[in-house]
Order: structure tokens, then sequence, then C-alpha cells
């Protein structure tokens, strides 16, 4: 199979390939030589062995191939090929394009007949990993064989939105409250997960148990009945040089919570990525399941949400754009300028003008909408409140506080991060620039009159299409290849016959 030796396996052309594709593809600078000669250094002081070169699907999870530590800094120069159809895979790895049918994939060239995209380190981002021995860990984005970019590559869609957000004068703050569960795999000598006479295609998720029993909010008693995997979960995360604030109980049974610390939007979307997949890989070598689906096939369970938090800084001094110093002359409470600036009030608008639109990329799984309903600390309808957790958006903070942000409640926990963040870029910067005003903030967040956010994810994708700004921000191409492969999916839920089956297997097992 054609993969990382395949573009240098011949002496003759090792020299070329080693010299030129970083080079190629316009990435290779002093600062990337420096930081790759660091990397190198490392591996070899740390006694790595293997390092894994990883990638960020379109649904939010890492993929990759892992090397020998000998091979791995070539790689870092020359590329780790990766078949092109890891892009085109719906949450079942079905790919959702015939790519051997003459023009089964004529919309997106260079995906025909599942060749190879090349994937290419950041040097700068390798990490040892603490939950396996003598292993590291490098972040890359795909690109074409001959130096052009994988415009589908989710991280560079983020990267782009960020472009035309530098463009306006901009940059922007994230912090993340992720809402999660993690059980007790109870397998007992036998595990059906791993039974060759039950394999399927998704096969089956593992038999567990409760870590706390829930209904007992940031109760100490069941934190400590929690403590084992919430410290695993902590040294995980702080191990990898992420920004950790705070583990909690939640209220549902076996839910939890992490909050992280504000960084720039880049490093916070990669640091969900991150975050996910190695909070999965450790808790499952102690015996733990952690899950970020929305909404575990279990009775009387608590939805999760990912809560994001907001705002807008100057490029050139780092100031905090949406503070104002004090309320806007003659305003009230329930206007949006009592507290935002005025580019917070045009942000929060573009937000709402373009909620229905962006759901598909803040809760793109079928299971996530079950958490759309009144009175659960989830929104349900597009409005705005000032320090309201039953609206939509959330404006938090006080005039003359640095800490003034919008905290978005729409989202899920299994989101891909970079879409996340580039549909509420791409929608509070269509706010600014048509100097949008936000109606009056509500105190009756689950009243019947307001709009409604969409109910399924189907619906999300049709307002999505629907969604002329967002469309023109993505590309068009974007949102058809999106929609396909998310189509592919709903489709494969209305054939199943067992609904909750279907979910554990699709969504519990693997997300």
């Amino acid at each position: 199979m054609a993969g990382y030796q395949g573009r240098h396996r011949y002496p003759q052309h090792r020299y070329v390939a080693m010299s030129s594709f970083a080079v190629q593809c316009g990435v290779h600078d002093a600062a990337r030589q420096a930081a790759l000669a660091n990397a190198t250094r490392r591996i070899e002081a740390s006694g790595l062995e293997l390092v894994r070169f990883a990638w960020c699907d379109l649904h939010g999870m890492l993929r990759g191939k892992t090397l020998v530590a000998a091979a791995a800094a070539e790689a870092m120069r020359t590329g780790v090929g990766m078949v092109s159809t890891l892009l085109l895979k719906d949450t079942a790895d079905r790919t959702a394009y015939k790519v051997f049918e003459a023009g089964g994939a004529a919309e997106l060239p260079g995906f025909e007949f599942g060749g190879n995209v090349m994937l290419l380190a950041d040097p700068a981002s390798l990490k040892e990993l603490p939950w396996v021995d003598k292993t590291g860990w490098v972040q890359c984005q795909p690109w074409f064989p001959d130096g052009r970019p994988v415009e589908l590559d989710t991280r560079r869609v983020l990267q782009s939105a960020l472009a035309k957000l530098a463009d306006a004068g901009y940059g922007m703050k994230c912090g993340l409250e992720i809402e999660f569960h993690i059980y007790r795999i109870t397998s007992n000598g036998s595990n059906p997960q791993l039974d060759p006479q039950l394999a399927d295609w998704p096969g089956l998720p593992p038999e567990i148990s409760m870590i706390h029993p829930g209904y007992h909010l940031l109760s100490e008693q069941w934190v400590d009945m929690a403590e084992e995997p919430l410290r695993i979960v902590q040294r995980t995360a702080q191990a990898l040089g992420l920004p950790l604030l705070s583990l909690e109980v939640e209220f549902g049974p076996s839910q939890v919570e992490a909050v992280f610390d504000a960084t720039d939007a880049l490093a916070a979307a990669d640091n969900m990525v991150l975050f996910r997949s190695a909070v999965k890989q450790a808790l499952r070598r102690a015996g733990y399941h952690a899950t970020f689906m929305c909404r575990p096939p279990f009775p009387n369970i608590m939805s999760s949400g990912w809560h994001l938090h907001q705002s807008l800084t100057d490029l050139k001094t780092g100031a905090n754009l949406f503070k104002r110093m004090a309320p806007a002359t003659g305003s009230t409470p329930a206007d949006a300028q009592y507290t935002l600036s005025e580019v917070g009030e045009r942000y929060l608008a573009g937000l709402l003008a373009h909620a229905r639109g962006m759901t598909a990329f803040c809760a793109p799984t079928i299971n996530g909408f079950g958490r759309f309903r009144p009175n659960a600390l989830a929104p349900q309808s597009i409005l705005w409140g000032r320090d309201n957790r039953g609206a939509m958006l959330r404006v938090v903070g006080q005039c003359n506080d640095n800490g003034t942000r919008i905290e978005n409640r729409l989202g899920e926990p299994a989101a891909n991060p970079y879409l996340y963040l580039a549909s509420q870029i791409h929608a509070g910067l269509d706010g600014i620039a048509r100097q949008l005003k936000a109606p009056p903030a509500t105190d009756e967040p689950y009243g019947a009159e307001a709009e409604k956010i969409p109910t399924s994810l189907g619906e999300a994708l049709s307002a999505l299409q629907a969604d002329a700004a967002l469309t023109a921000a993505f590309g068009d191409t974007f949102i058809r290849y999106l929609a396909r492969i998310k189509q592919a999916e709903i489709a494969r839920h209305a054939e199943a016959e067992d609904k909750d089956d279907w979910q554990r297997r699709e969504y519990f097992s693997r997300i």
C-alpha cells in the first residue's frame, strides 16, 4: 500500500525529496528549520522510539501514521503519504464519494482513485505522550504531492477564517468549557468489543458502569468517587501542556466537565482536538471509557455541551475589543451596548443572524439535537441574554472588565473545533461588516415566540446551504462536500432498524 515509503523509497530520489517538499509547499523558513533541528534533538535526547504523525479529520478525530524515530526526522522534511479517501469518510468510515467510478469525485480534483495526499508535520508541535512509553506526537496538515494545499482540511479552513479576521485588524481569544462522560469498563474477562465473532462495521462499544450516580451537582462526595479517572484526565492534560483550569462533576450520571483558560483561537482548537484524543486513550489504558457523544444512549442521561467563550482582540495591543468602559448613553441592561462595545454588539448580532446556518458546525451529529430542549441549561431558541444560561448566547462581564466575552452555548463536545470556531468568525465578521444591531436581551429563553434552533441535522444542513454569507465564506465546494458526507450519515441512520444500537456503535464507541 502506498504510504510513507511511497515518496522516497528509491535512494536516488532521497536528497531531492528531503530538501524540497516543505519548500515546495511554501512553508519552509528559518523558524521551521530551527524547529526541525530542535525536534530532531529532542527525539534523540528523550530516547523516543516511535513518533505519531497525527491529522484531524472532518469529524474532529485524530488519524495518522506511526513512524520509528529514525524515520520521523526525515519525514518531518519530506511528508508522510496518506490515502486521500480519509478526507471523504463519514462517521462510520464509509467513503461518501465513489472515487473508483468515472466522474465519482469530479467535483474534488485530486481525490480521484484514492491516491495519496502528504501529511507535513509542524516540528514545533512535537510532544512526548505521557500515557505510552517512548512515543512522540506531531501535528500534521495534508498537502497534495505537487505542493498544493488541501483546502478541505478543516484546520486550514480555520486558518483561512483567522486570516480574514486579521485583515480586519482583529485577533480572537477563546476559552473552553467541555462536558463529557466517563465510564468504567466492566468486561469481567470477556470483551465483546474485541470478540472476532461479533466484529461489525462499526463494531460494538465496551460494556460499562458509571463513575458517579449523578444528580448531585458539584458534589464533593461524587468528585471523590470519580477521583481516579479525573486524576488521569488532569495529569494527561497538564503533561501535554494544555491550559487546564478545573475538573468538575456535572449534573448527569457519570458526567464531568473540563474548563480551559483562554488562548488564541487556533491554539484553542488544537488543544480541544488533542485533549479529546489523549483523554480517551489514557483513560482506556486504565480501564475507563470516555465519550464526547452529546447524549450517551442510556435512560435518564444528561446532555453534554461545549460552551465556547470568545472575544475579539486588537492585533497590535492585544486589548479586548468587546470591553467598554461605561454603558452607552441611554442604554439599559437589556441593550447589548450596556456591556459590550459597538464591535461586540455587531459581532453578537452576526452570531444571531447566522445561528441556524452555523448549527451544522456547532452540533454536527444526529445525536446532538436531543440536547435542545427547554429548562435544561441548553438553548432552544436564537436569543442572547445577559449572564443567562438558558440563552443560546450569554454575554459575560461588566463594564471595564477585561474578561468581557460572548459564550456560545450551542455547541456539542463532538464538534470539529476548527469548523466550530470558523463559523463564529464568519458570522461575527458579517455582523461587523453590515453593522448589525442586536435585539434586546431575553429574560424568557424558552418562550414560545422566538425563532428556534434547527431540530435535526438535516434541518441544520438545509439552513447552512440557504445561508448565502456562510456559504460564500466557507466556499461552495466545502459546503457541498460537508453536506454530502453528513447526508450519508443521515441516510444510514434512517435505514437502521435499531436507532439506539446505531448510535451506540456510530457515536458512543468512537467519539
